[in-house]
């Protein structure tokens, strides 16, 4: 028997794919808040295969052909960010229609998320006890959690082309969450100095930069949308809501890339 002729429904998967929504409520805008949160985890999915890419160019010096990884990752996370506007049409009495349907899930809980902060270098191991109950979650965020993230991989990238770095920046305990150096930023500050010479690692900084600029973005917009829809109140699953939001506003994940433009 012939295989079946390859239509755009079956390459897409769309059968399983448009059924994939199961709102329990029979409000309206249910479907649309499913619908938002799934489509943001499918590009969270993207997100990470570009980035485990990306790691692995910079690890082996292919700094070039990073750049168009790492400029992927930016536009999927400036996609992400504008669906924050759509979501705000949904006004506070609507979310408030189904909201008691959520129970205990929260955003709090997307793996992918984690494991894309990880991945960028903002490591946190208490987040891995929100995935106790879910083996392939947790694997995947110890797996980046033990593993050198693209911070850590780029300052290795700048020891490598000459500079003498700390020993923590290139080679510790890759579990541990990341302490700045006045070393790293002197580096770093060298490259932004003389562009001709450090052109591959000034530019790889700068898509760094686009991408930890493209989070702080997503991360404001998430704290303004979230405000707006339910104010002060906590969020489903017990979570602070707008006061936690608001307190990662200042993370970065490349910190002497921001904390050198003061020392130029």
């Amino acid at each position: 028997m012939s295989a079946p002729e390859m239509t755009y429904a079956r390459y897409l998967a769309l059968e399983p794919l448009l059924a994939a929504q199961h709102p329990i409520s029979d409000v309206h805008d249910e479907s649309l808040f499913i619908i938002i949160h799934q489509t943001k985890e499918l590009w969270l999915k993207q997100m990470l295969l570009e980035l485990r890419h990306a790691i692995d160019l910079v690890r082996d010096d292919e700094l070039t052909p990073a750049y168009k990884t790492l400029a992927r990752i930016s536009r999927i996370q400036a996609v992400m960010t504008l669906s924050w506007d759509v979501l705000a049409t949904m006004t506070p009495t609507d979310y408030t229609r189904f909201r008691d349907v959520l129970g205990t899930s929260s955003g709090f809980q997307s793996a992918q998320f984690r494991t894309f902060e990880f991945m960028l270098g903002l490591k946190d191991a208490s987040h891995l006890n929100h995935h106790a109950e879910d083996p392939t979650a947790q694997a995947m965020l110890r797996a980046a959690l033990d593993a050198p993230s693209l911070w850590d991989e780029a300052n290795r990238a700048l020891a490598r082309a000459g500079f003498d770095l700390p020993l923590h920046a290139i080679e510790r305990d890759w579990s541990e969450p990341y302490e700045p150096s006045p070393v790293v930023e002197a580096a770093w500050a060298e490259v932004y100095r003389d562009t001709p010479r450090w052109w591959s690692l000034y530019q790889l900084a700068e898509k760094l930069v686009d991408t930890d600029d493209a989070m702080a973005t997503w991360r404001h917009k998430h704290v303004v949308t979230v405000s707006r829809i339910i104010g002060g109140k906590r969020g489903t699953g017990g979570t602070p809501g707008v006061s936690y939001l608001q307190s990662t506003l200042a993370k970065r994940a490349f910190p002497e890339l921001w904390s050198l433009r003061t020392l130029l």
